[in-house]
């Protein structure tokens, strides 16, 4: 790619953002609707059999066994599966696919600040 780090990653991020524009557009065209799953949603450490989350799996590691059902995952596959679960999920009930030990949650959580006792009975008035 690109010897400076920094640049490479504006470079993946805008090419990122292009794919996801592009399927934005497609979706829309074709009268779809397009579902994106939070970036720490475990696809590939989940087993799609019983939902248990491995805590360790390294890259390299491309075929595991579930330690709970017994299940043999390949690694790619499995985590189509759960993505695919996840998306019907959030299409049928609306539910969230954001796990609860996010690291982005966790961080958000940090960031909100709780409202004032104003901003309280201003909205209570409106």
């Amino acid at each position: 790619m690109v010897k400076n780090h920094k640049l490479a990653k504006a470079i993946s991020d805008a090419n990122w953002g292009e794919l996801v524009r592009q399927l934005e557009y497609k979706a829309d065209w074709y009268g779809r609707e397009l579902i994106k799953i939070d970036r720490y949603f475990p696809s590939s450490k989940r087993c799609s059999n019983c939902g248990y989350v491995v805590e360790k799996l390294p890259l390299s590691i491309r075929e595991w066994d579930c330690p709970e059902c017994g299940s043999h995952h390949d690694r790619d596959t499995n985590a189509a599966i759960n993505i695919l679960a996840a998306g019907l999920a959030v299409s049928v009930c609306g539910a969230t696919v954001r796990p609860e030990e996010s690291k982005s949650r966790q961080a958000g959580d940090m960031k909100q600040k709780a409202p004032t006792s104003d901003a309280r009975e201003s909205r209570a008035v409106s």
